[in-house]
């Protein structure tokens, strides 16, 4: 004969087990790409500013005047190259192999940093020949968009450090495969707008 004290319990346990379960995978997910997609609009806003004031040179330098194809295009290919490595780190992820995850994401820190080293020698060479930021509003532009997503890059370098401490210190445990698995959304994001930026503002600029 069931009691009323029974069926009480037997409610409690039923609430107390829907409560506690929950998706931390797809929360997560879902948390991070709608940050990517207001990531993406901001980008879109400064590519739109740029498509405005790109031509507005205020009798300064042109693109064509200024820009090293070439510098670029070796800029481009170390962040093209980082992308490989970290899906290979990802790979590697999954497989539960931790030394060669880290090892992958070394190299792609390597990449990164040569990268933002590049984009750092371009703008010391543009304001040592006077093409500030202040200079024009294409400078100004330019300088925004271009730093903005260095500063991007500047970012997964300090993200994927501290990945490598959480895997050195947990290994491959499910919440460092999430925590990679948004690191790996937002670096090839970046690759993405860099692609965006080497042929909108660098190839077509010279083009001009």
């Amino acid at each position: 004969m069931t009691t009323h004290a029974d069926t009480d319990i037997d409610r409690d346990a039923f609430y107390v087990t829907e409560e506690e379960h929950h998706d931390a995978d797809g929360a997560t997910a879902l948390g991070f790409w709608i940050y990517l997609m207001s990531d993406a609009l901001i980008f879109a806003t400064l590519f739109a500013a740029y498509g405005v004031l790109g031509t507005s040179y205020a009798g300064g330098p042109a693109p064509r005047q200024i820009f090293e194809l070439p510098l670029v295009a070796l800029n481009t290919t170390f962040l093209l190259l980082s992308s490989i490595t970290f899906g290979m780190a990802a790979i590697d992820s999954h497989a539960g192999k931790v030394r060669s995850t880290q090892v992958w994401l070394v190299i792609t820190a390597l990449f990164g940093i040569a990268f933002v080293g590049v984009e750092l020698h371009e703008f010391a060479g543009l304001i040592a020949e006077g093409a500030t930021p202040q200079r024009s509003a294409f400078l100004s532009a330019f300088f925004t968009l271009v730093g903005t997503h260095g500063l991007h890059v500047s970012f997964g370098l300090v993200w994927i450090a501290v990945m490598l401490v959480q895997i050195g210190q947990r290994g491959l445990i499910p919440a460092n495969k999430r925590r990679l698995m948004c690191l790996g959304m937002f670096w090839h994001l970046l690759d993405v707008v860099w692609i965006g930026v080497f042929t909108f503002v660098y190839l077509l600029g010279v083009v001009r």
